[in-house]
């Protein structure tokens, strides 16, 4: 589904902050992206995602080489990735429902068919009773799985999380991470970045990707 193949990034005239990332992600396929912090994770992922474009190298993004992409092609295969902040980005004039629903709206789709499927999302998250409150008065934990449900409700390929347990208690974080594991299970692969080893370590069944000085080390 994604390939990199001896990418190197570098920012304007500046020394190469990624060297030689070199990895594939298979399909249905789970995994952690960790390093400290500085690293690069974010950087790894932007390039996931398109927003970077390398210096050197060859990244391929569902079988297509990203830099022949048109716009258009470059906004379907985004719509096939879900993708969840580390600041959630959640719009505070909008309800929790319609901050979940906003990419089927965006993609232009009749608010029938899906508005059972959002709520029914929500209830799965544990947001049943917050569907029609507005993020300044959900907690940080709330926030986070409503980031989570958006990143959901479109049913993506692949799903990117950043830091996703970062703001949140433990308990919660392991909740969170059941919640990846059922998605992963339904057939969608799962890029985890985080720099908490105690966390990774609850699921060992997971391939790590680890940053260090700009070179990535795949553990299987």
């Amino acid at each position: 589904m994604i390939s990199f193949e001896n990418v190197g990034l570098r920012y304007g005239s500046g020394t190469e902050v990624l060297h030689d990332i070199s990895f594939n992600l298979e399909p249905q396929s789970f995994q952690f992206l960790t390093g400290p912090s500085g690293a690069g994770k974010t950087t790894l992922l932007k390039l996931i995602l398109m927003s970077l474009r390398p210096t050197r190298g060859l990244i391929q993004l569902f079988g297509k080489e990203t830099t022949s992409l048109t716009q258009d092609e470059i906004t379907s295969f985004r719509r096939r990735i879900g993708v969840v902040f580390q600041d959630f980005r959640l719009l505070d004039h909008l309800t929790t429902y319609q901050n979940v629903a906003l990419p089927l709206f965006v993609q232009g789709k009749d608010e029938s068919s899906f508005r059972a499927e959002v709520v029914e999302l929500l209830r799965w998250v544990g947001l049943g009773e917050r569907v029609n409150a507005f993020p300044p008065i959900l907690s940080g934990g709330e926030k986070q799985r409503a980031a989570i449900a958006r990143a959901l409700i479109g049913q993506p390929e692949v799903l990117i999380a950043d830091e996703p347990t970062g703001n949140v208690d433990p308990s919660l974080a392991r909740r969170l991470l059941r919640l990846f594991i059922e998605l992963h299970k339904s057939g969608t692969s799962i890029i985890i970045a985080t720099h908490d080893l105690g966390l990774m370590d609850q699921f060992g069944f997971a391939r790590r990707l680890v940053l260090g000085e700009g070179r990535l080390q795949v553990y299987e």
